[in-house]
């Protein structure tokens, strides 16, 4: 019977037979445990946010059915004496419909202001990440400044801009102020460098594309997940504006839904009724961000993961 070799070190025999491999304990904050108690965590955060978000709405749901008496009397998070239809119609019928007016002017800011927004930033994001030209940094570090300075410091410095314009109380006075996206220009800029080649660029040159047909039909479809992102932000943005339409805006023929809203609530002061009014007004008004987001939630996601990952 053969023995096994041995290596003879500091003259003591060492065995080299080939063993099993020893049984490790996993570190602590790996264990199962440990694991279970963090995913138990994170879970009661994530429905706790979810709550706080979303109880708003619920009360929203359960008040719209209701009449003015049964939004003072009843249990806010249940039905009453259903009123929805009656609701809807008196809404309508406010003022002569002025309701649509609003919620369509609302579509037209935010849904313009989002996409001249969009296509802004992109084409600023582009030229930022792919050009080279003196004082490149310092642009984009005045760009990100802008976050600093807050909207109320603005406020009438573009009221005063805009009326020298003799814009004030038109539509171009809520939108041009939207045209202009620091997120959207600081998204476009990671996501292009990240996600376009240069050399794709540079064989379309020399292809003899010029440098608008290489924004234009080349950048653009290979960043539509970042538009699709600053589109969507942007008109949430836009759609929930009060402030800037509020300084600008003396006509009511003009104003968004958010204003109008504000001013039915004003005058609900004196005439209680208009309450139901204002709730179903307020429900209404986030149909159209509800679907925007469910239709858009995944190019969303993909512009948000892909622009990090890559």
């Amino acid at each position: 019977m053969t023995e096994a070799p041995t290596i003879e070190t500091t003259g003591q025999p060492v065995d080299t037979r080939p063993r099993a491999p020893r049984s490790t304990r996993s570190d602590v904050s790996g264990s199962p445990s440990h694991t279970r108690a963090g995913t138990a965590i994170l879970t009661a955060v994530a429905i706790a946010l979810a709550l706080y978000f979303l109880i708003p709405i619920l009360w929203m749901g359960f008040a719209s059915t209701k009449s003015t008496s049964d939004l003072n009397t009843s249990f806010g998070f249940w039905f009453a004496q259903p009123h929805f239809v009656q609701n809807v119609q008196d809404l309508f019928a406010y003022q002569d419909g002025i309701f649509f007016r609003w919620m369509g002017n609302s579509l037209i800011y935010s849904g313009l202001g989002a996409l001249g927004a969009t296509l802004i930033s992109a084409a600023a994001g582009y030229a930022l990440a792919k050009y080279w030209f003196r004082g490149r940094d310092a642009i984009m570090a005045v760009i990100l400044g802008g976050v600093l300075i807050p909207e109320t410091v603005l406020a009438l410095p573009t009221y005063l801009l805009l009326n020298s314009l003799g814009l004030v109380n038109t539509y171009w006075a809520v939108l041009l102020p939207c045209l202009g996206s620091i997120f959207g220009v600081f998204l476009s800029r990671i996501y292009i460098s990240a996600s376009v080649p240069r050399e794709i660029l540079e064989a379309a040159r020399v292809d003899g594309a010029g440098e608008f047909r290489v924004f234009a039909t080349i950048v653009i479809r290979m960043i539509v997940p970042c538009l699709v992102t600053i589109f969507l932000f942007n008109f949430i943005s836009i759609w929930n504006n009060f402030f800037l339409p509020l300084i600008v805006l003396n006509d009511q023929s003009l104003w968004p839904v958010t204003l109008g809203l504000y001013s039915m609530q004003q005058s609900a002061q004196s005439s209680p009724d208009l309450v139901r009014l204002v709730v179903m007004g307020s429900m209404l008004s986030t149909i159209p961000l509800v679907v925007l987001f469910l239709t858009l939630q995944r190019y969303w996601r993909s512009g948000i993961t892909s622009g990090a990952l890559k």
